[in-house]
């Protein structure tokens, strides 16, 4: 059985450090990278990795757990969850990037779709 590598969160300039794993995270989570109940790396892990203060990591798993993203358990650290909306949301995404990958694939534009969504919402 092949093990899957960690998925990686990288740092680049620009935007806060904290802000930049809290949304590289969520987005593995998302994507399934990070599966429901699946243990995330340490604080000091992430932190090592990434050289990187722990505190920029905290703040960013406390951001997580505060939308639902990852719960933590004293001693037992951060765990991936999906939260019901984000699962819905992410079931619906999946479904429209089909949906318009094929009606591209038919000739059908952007706006062609989105005329006949809205026309269709009516």
């Amino acid at each position: 059985m092949t093990t899957l590598p960690e998925p990686e969160v990288t740092i680049a300039g620009g935007i806060p450090i904290h802000r930049q794993i809290r949304e590289q995270i969520r987005a593995h989570i998302l994507a399934g990278r990070f599966r429901p109940g699946e243990q995330l790396p340490t604080v000091r892990t992430v932190a090592v990795e990434l050289a990187v203060n722990p505190q920029a990591v905290e703040r960013a798993y406390a951001a997580l757990e505060r939308e639902g993203f990852v719960s933590t358990i004293d001693g037992s650290g951060a765990i991936a969850v999906m939260p019901v909306a984000s699962a819905n949301s992410a079931r619906l995404n999946r479904l429209c990037s089909r949906f318009l990958s094929s009606a591209q694939k038919q000739g059908f534009t952007r706006d062609d779709l989105i005329g006949a969504l809205a026309k269709l919402a009516d």
